[in-house]
């Protein structure tokens, strides 16, 4: 296991804070160490994968948690993180929208590492938000998607990340992939949560290789042409036009669905930009 320094000083030499030691209804909760973000960001440096998913196991214990989208390259974080804690709970927002070979390769994935699977949707089914707001997807501007965005993706997850007690959440995400991605580093805050990105600085060979070596498989709809995969009516496979892999989702308003952006308002309008 990574051994580092957790300790911020600013906290007085503490690395257990204030929160209670259980939640609202009465079920123990894990104490949130306090990290200094810059000082644990430069000891990770250009750690290997697995020993910061080691590090977080040893940090965070039961409050760890991580995210999966069953897209095309989410076989390679399920395999690394379930190798070092095979039963961490794995959360999947089911939108309603998912094109189908999503839902069975989720099956096969599941059933193949023997996922402790975590299913969330949304409290509102996809025909009453239809009735409700139309087909949001296909308005032409950003504030729908965003209200879809809310609706079918951040309040479920806002709701796993807070039934599970989570006080940190592992997340696939690669720095190549949005601007946004771009300025994160290994460990962050989110909220009041830690984020920890394994694999930030990871390539698509890399993404390949580790595929190749443990014999894992891609989305099916790789093999149709797509570099990333979402709900069936918001992407599409990848041109020889687009600029970024990301272009073909969300018919190229923006980047990011929500899940992985600041919640703050003020925080979300600054990243909620063309390059999003």
């Amino acid at each position: 296991m990574l051994h580092l320094n957790l300790v911020d000083n600013h906290h007085n030499g503490q690395t257990a804070s204030s929160l209670p030691s259980t939640n609202q209804e009465g079920i123990a909760i894990s104490p949130t160490p306090n990290i200094n973000l810059d000082s644990i960001n430069d000891q990770l440096g250009e750690t290997e994968a697995s020993q910061i998913v080691e590090w977080g196991v040893d940090t965070f214990r039961e409050g760890l948690v991580m995210s999966t989208s069953f897209g095309i390259q989410s076989a390679v974080m399920l395999h690394l993180v379930t190798q070092i804690v095979p039963d961490i709970p794995v959360i999947w927002i089911d939108t309603g929208y998912l094109p189908g070979e999503t839902y069975v390769f989720a099956e096969e994935l599941t059933k193949r590492l023997n996922l402790n699977l975590q299913v969330y949707q949304s409290t509102i089914s996809p025909a009453r938000m239809e009735a409700l707001y139309g087909r949001l997807w296909e308005k032409e501007d950003i504030e729908a998607f965003n209200r879809y965005d809310y609706i079918r993706k951040v309040e479920p997850m806002q709701r796993a990340l807070q039934e599970l007690n989570a006080t940190a959440w592992l997340a696939g995400l690669r720095s190549n992939q949005t601007e946004h991605r771009k300025s994160l580093r290994r460990v962050e805050m989110q909220s009041s949560r830690y984020k920890i990105y394994p694999i930030l600085s990871w390539s698509a060979k890399d993404i390949y290789k580790y595929l190749s070596t443990h014999d894992l498989p891609y989305h099916p709809y790789f093999d149709l042409g797509y570099t990333t995969v979402g709900d069936w009516h918001s992407s599409r496979p990848i041109s020889a036009a687009d600029t970024n892999e990301r272009d073909t989702r969300f018919r190229g308003l923006k980047q990011e669905c929500g899940l992985h952006l600041p919640k703050t308002e003020e925080e979300a309008r600054s990243l909620d930009s063309s390059l999003l």
